[in-house]
């Protein structure tokens, strides 16, 4: 019996899906009054050109275990500008919405972030591994303007740190990160 009890656990893990996501989030400063809000894609909605019109830090996952059949293009990390082709990816939007504002805050990760689309061109590269019921409008508008900015802290991999002035149509970036340190350990 307790041998069976292990097979069908070790079969359960190993047929789970690897996941990666979004944590939680802090805005650290900002002129406003908005907070840090993690959306649910199982309910469909819309997200760019003034959709949320606020002060809120927001994120979402998009799709999970994604293998590369080829290598995409990331403005900020990867090898070389880019994520390799054979690499198991997850996906995640993070976006400012904001009338006027402006915003430093960061969003946590369970996973490594491997590299950022941050730019209109490779956002749009990339909207294909999205897979989500979102529906992403006004896309040629997309990415971060000349003084925005985001990165990846250099001490903590899974987080990406935002520095940025919102108006419209907002601050949108794509983020990657590998498997969830969880689903490393199974």
């Amino acid at each position: 019996m307790r041998i069976q009890i292990i097979a069908i656990a070790i079969i359960t893990l190993v047929a789970s899906p690897v996941l990666a996501e979004v944590l939680n989030g802090q805005i650290v400063r900002q002129n406003g009054t908005g907070e840090f809000v993690k959306l649910d894609t199982l309910v469909p909605f819309s997200v760019g050109f003034d959709t949320f019109d606020n002060d809120n830090l927001y994120a979402f996952d998009e799709d999970q275990n994604i293998f590369l059949k080829e290598a995409i293009k990331v403005d900020i990390g990867g090898q070389d500008g880019q994520i390799p082709a054979g690499t198991l990816v997850a996906s995640h939007y993070v976006f400012f919405d904001s009338l006027s504002g402006i915003q430093i805050g960061y969003v946590d990760f369970d996973a490594p972030i491997l590299g950022v689309a941050a730019f209109q061109d490779t956002m749009s590269a990339t909207d294909y591994l999205a897979n989500t019921r979102v529906n992403y409008i006004s896309t040629e508008l997309r990415g971060l303007e000349e003084g925005d900015q985001v990165w990846v802290d250099e001490k903590e991999p899974n987080r990406l740190w935002v520095y940025w002035a919102g108006s419209s149509p907002g601050d949108y970036v794509r983020i990657f990160t590998g498997k969830s340190g969880n689903d490393l350990m199974m």
